[in-house]
């Protein structure tokens, strides 16, 4: 499972969404998308999944390779990670 975690507000986030609606159309990928600023269960959701890693959004994390994403990063790179 793909998980997208990322806040309402965040301008890298919201730089991303492009990226990810693309993926999932070309890709027939389903990510998982929480927003975390303002929804309690979605950030205790990124703290169990993050545990240190990243420490914000926006995050991406795949639950069976547990591989993750800190930031933003290119299409390619998404896809990449997305795949595996």
């Amino acid at each position: 499972m793909l998980l997208f975690f990322y806040g309402q507000e965040c301008s890298h986030c919201h730089a991303m969404f492009p990226l990810v609606e693309k993926l999932e159309k070309e890709e027939g990928i389903k990510m998982e998308k929480y927003e975390t600023w303002h929804n309690e269960e979605n950030a205790r959701k990124l703290s169990e999944c993050d545990q240190g890693l990243c420490g914000g959004v926006p995050f991406f994390f795949n639950t069976e390779t547990k591989e993750f994403i800190c930031g933003e990063t290119s299409y390619e790179k998404l896809k990449e990670w997305a795949v595996k």
